[in-house]
């Protein structure tokens, strides 16, 4: 009996001992990350008011006012997107419709975003037309074939810029996308071939550190030359912020029909969403006589 228990508080000093070398390590481990917690909302800046101010850049007004580095044919493209957006129509912006917004919109912040930071994974959590992004900085290599998705595929790797031995900026580059994705809600253009190839530096200002920044670098056939922006991010102060839950197809008054968009009325009703619209072809319902 007495072997026994002396053999049972031996097990036990061990596993003890263990983790608390387990959590040694983790606190050390941890400790080389940056602290991103909390909520981050997107900047506003200052004279650009409203909507407008959800441009990719966020120092410009979106759409013709972002000045983005068009080929003749993609610029068409966007012309003919905010031409169609002024006759009720939904333009090149497919989420309206409650699809993915994909890469590089999902990182707009037009809602508030998390990072969760692990050694492995950092993981971007969304929940507004997009729900999470996911970006490997676990020293894995290119993957000889990549699934297609609206997020695109991400692998980072964290540098410690200052020398400090905390690591301070995170390098990200996102390729494999399916579409239709565009840039923000006029429709400027990605282009249809899919493509596109992201390079981002996220890092927290050291001026500021109550402003995250996203150093995007869009690479990508409709453009003539890399289009890079600063996005920004403001820190919430409140420890315990409130989360709020979004889906884009809930309340969505936005009604396609083939090729057309309609409009569901306040009473339920199908109405036009362009001047002159035509209704949908009725061919499959019994029609009324009068």
């Amino acid at each position: 009996m007495i072997m026994m228990y002396r053999g049972s508080t031996g097990a036990f000093a061990m596993a003890a001992a263990l983790l608390v070398t387990i959590g040694v390590a983790q606190a050390a481990d941890d400790a080389k990350y940056p602290n991103w917690k909390g909520q981050w909302e997107r900047f506003v800046t200052p004279g650009i008011p409203g909507q407008s101010s959800a441009g990719y850049d966020q120092t410009k007004p979106w759409g013709l006012g972002q000045q983005a580095p068009l080929t003749p044919e993609y610029q068409a493209v966007l012309e003919a997107s905010i031409a169609d957006l002024a006759i009720g129509g939904l333009g090149n912006f497919p989420t309206t419709l409650g699809r993915a917004a994909g890469m590089p919109n999902m990182m707009m912040g037009f809602g508030p975003m998390e990072f969760v930071v692990t050694p492995d994974t950092t993981y971007i959590l969304i929940g507004w037309h997009d729900h999470y992004r996911r970006i490997f900085t676990d020293g894995r290599d290119w993957p000889t074939d990549i699934e297609p998705t609206y997020s695109g595929y991400s692998i980072g790797r964290w540098i410690d810029e200052d020398g400090d031995g905390r690591y301070d900026v995170l390098e990200v580059e996102t390729r494999g996308f399916k579409g239709p994705r565009a840039y923000e809600e006029t429709g400027l253009p990605l282009h249809i071939d899919n493509q596109s190839i992201f390079k981002e530096r996220i890092y927290r200002d050291k001026a500021d550190p109550n402003i995250l920044h996203d150093e995007i670098t869009s690479i990508d056939h409709a453009l003539t030359r890399p289009w890079t922006v600063d996005k920004r991010y403001v820190h919430n102060p409140d420890p315990r912020p409130n989360w709020v839950e979004f889906y884009n197809t809930e309340n969505n008054a936005q009604i396609a029909i083939g090729k057309e968009n309609y409009f569901l009325s306040g009473d339920g009703l199908l109405m036009p969403a362009k001047k002159n619209q035509a209704p949908p072809d009725l061919r499959y319902f019994k029609q009324t006589r009068k």
